[in-house]
């Protein structure tokens, strides 16, 4: 891949996503470059990585063919402001930033520009991530291609309507926050009946790891799966009666649904 990458942003999404691009292979960290007003997470970034870095985000467009904007949702206007007049027609251009829909950025960049909205999460950061991806009408099949195989790098990646990239908030980017939750009140009780903390923490971690590789591979339902560990009269399904009692499923779905409106309420 001969193109050139310019991240708006070098923060630990931004730097997830150009780790699992580099350790692909897929493109050479001398053919990337980052911005950032924090000069010391910059110099971090080129130390472990090998990146070009620069303070000034206009470098990072006249130097790049795909453009990530890595930034916080607030000072994203005053991003595309400052850079729309050295944008290039033939530019593809990256968004993770939560809230903003693509209309708002096609307002405030050349007219007709490529744009694509993503929503990654945090398993990025060891190239495990979900990425939904949104696209506008003027990207070509081939940006399409090339983008998809960007996000492949740190993980799995699929195209959604953009009218459901809130669920996809809720559901994926958020998502990590729920199962650590799980992941810690498991190893909790394992702690109360007597297993050592961090001892606790790998049979939960591992366990919740196996259990969506199993979703993934197999295809089957997660019922279904459910019912293979559940014997009659058995350990599991004892245990399955408690969370049902407790309300878990009920629980998750409010607060993803709660996640969700959030998500939809930040682009209003």
């Amino acid at each position: 891949m001969s193109r050139k990458l310019g991240f708006i942003g070098c923060g630990n999404m931004g730097k997830a996503i150009m780790g699992g691009i580099i350790s692909a292979g897929l493109v050479r960290p001398e053919d990337i470059i980052a911005s950032d007003v924090f000069q010391a997470g910059l110099e971090k970034a080129k130390e472990e990585m090998g990146i070009q870095i620069t303070q000034d985000n206009k470098e990072v467009v006249t130097k790049s063919d795909v453009i990530f904007f890595s930034i916080k949702p607030n000072v994203l206007f005053a991003v595309l402001d400052e850079i729309k007049p050295v944008c290039r027609e033939e530019q593809l251009f990256i968004s993770h930033v939560a809230g903003h829909p693509i209309s708002a950025m096609e307002d405030r960049l050349p007219e007709k520009s490529h744009l694509i909205r993503i929503m990654p999460n945090t398993p990025a950061l060891v190239n495990a991530g979900m990425t939904g991806v949104s696209l506008n009408e003027y990207v070509t099949e081939d940006e399409k291609q090339l983008a998809m195989e960007l996000f492949d790098a740190f993980g799995k990646a699929e195209i959604v309507p953009e009218k459901l990239m809130d669920v996809v908030t809720g559901c994926s980017g958020s998502g990590p926050a729920y199962v650590f939750m799980f992941i810690e009140a498991m190893a909790d009780a394992a702690v109360l009946d007597g297993m050592p903390r961090t001892q606790a923490y790998t049979f939960a971690a591992q366990t919740v790891l196996g259990s969506a590789k199993m979703v993934l591979e197999t295809g089957r339902h997660p019922g279904e799966l459910k019912d293979m560990v559940c014997s009659p009269g058995g350990t599991t399904i004892e245990a399955v009666a408690e969370l049902e009692a407790a309300g878990l499923r009920n629980a998750v779905i409010r607060a993803e649904h709660a996640c969700t409106e959030k998500s939809k309420a930040l682009g209003k």
